[in-house]
């Protein structure tokens, strides 16, 4: 007898574990972000006349790091106004934009 109550005092208490644990990680999945946002630094120009401008653009990419679709995406609206890309500087995420908004001036976050 004292074997089986052994036993069912341990399944009590890891039932009772799940039933606390469970609703707490639901809880943090839903607190977290569903993606964090990403974005890229860059050098680009524009030709007759010379024009070079340093700018930060949001890019979709997951996970947040240097590939050649964060060069496509720039490239890309970089092209559709005009702007040739020179360089992706770094990819980064919203920790890394205070920094650069100066820098980036009215090229922050415009394409």
């Amino acid at each position: 007898m004292l074997l089986i109550f052994q036993k069912r005092d341990r399944s009590v208490m890891h039932m009772k574990t799940h039933q606390i644990l469970a609703p707490m990680a639901l809880v943090l999945l839903l607190a977290s972000p569903a993606s964090a946002a990403c974005y890229a630094d860059y050098k680009a120009k524009q030709e007759s006349p010379l024009k070079l401008h340093y700018g930060v653009v949001q890019v979709d990419i997951s996970p947040c790091a240097m590939s050649d679709n964060v060069r496509t995406q720039v490239r890309q609206r970089l092209q559709s106004a005009g702007w040739q890309l020179l360089q992706v500087q770094s990819v980064f995420d919203d920790s890394g934009l205070g920094k650069r908004k100066k820098d980036a001036g009215q090229f922050f976050l415009r394409f």
